[in-house]
């Protein structure tokens, strides 16, 4: 496969539909960063410590809420471009509630605005990818590393180590998860990226998060893969 910016994908075959897909999508999200409060109070109230409270939430909302719309991106959009805006609308909202003081507290915390990372990573690795190889099926496969690759590390360094840490167990656990996926949506090159990815996840330096890192890392993966014809 050669690499040229496929521009046409720039244009959504039907931008009024796409609207309001990305619209109640994005009210979904709301309701599930929202709706996840309950379930801070049910995990304090059962004796879980605030840090690993807020924790589990914030990879909830990666999972429930990113991953999710991921999955479905390339069954409900034509085009990354209104999913890219609706990603920075997010990114923006979040920002903010860090800018006013004013957080979300039972899933944002103050030291550490990554879910922003987060968003602006997700949108943009969807818009370079579907520009360079043309396909919305590799565009979203960093989306869902990030997503549900690093989720899956705080879920289990969570219940076993209990602490926020780049435990060796937390990465087995990714390369569980993203390995499979990485292989259905583009062979050996969605394998080797799902690997890099998982490695990278271990390492940030503020502000470059693991989102950042998973993100870069797959995404150069993908685009010497398009290159090279191995997907």
């Amino acid at each position: 496969m050669s690499i040229y910016v496929h521009s046409d994908v720039l244009v959504p075959r039907n931008p009024g539909g796409e609207f309001l897909a990305a619209s109640m999508l994005f009210v979904y999200v709301v309701i599930v960063i929202f709706g996840l409060r309950k379930l801070y109070y049910a995990l304090r109230s059962r004796g879980f410590p605030e840090h690993r409270a807020v924790y589990l939430n914030r990879k909830l909302v990666h999972v429930l809420g990113g991953g999710a719309v991921s999955l479905l991106v390339p069954v409900l959009f034509s085009s990354p471009l209104i999913p890219l805006i609706f990603s920075v609308i997010a990114a923006s909202i979040m920002f903010a509630y860090h800018r006013r003081g004013r957080l979300l507290w039972w899933f944002q915390v103050k030291d550490n605005s990554y879910e922003v990372n987060f968003a602006l990573v997700w949108g943009a690795s969807l818009l370079v990818l579907w520009l360079l190889l043309g396909e919305a099926r590799y565009a979203v496969l960093p989306l869902i590393f990030i997503s549900f690759g690093d989720a899956v590390t705080g879920f289990v360094r969570n219940l076993v180590v209990k602490k926020r840490t780049k435990h060796w167990v937390g990465t087995l656990a990714m390369l569980g998860i993203t390995i499979p996926v990485g292989a259905v949506y583009a062979g050996l090159t969605g394998i080797v990226a799902a690997a890099a990815s998982s490695v990278a996840e271990k390492f940030e330096a503020r502000p470059i998060d693991d989102n950042v890192l998973i993100g870069l890392t797959s995404t150069l993966i993908l685009i010497i893969g398009g290159y090279t014809g191995f997907i």
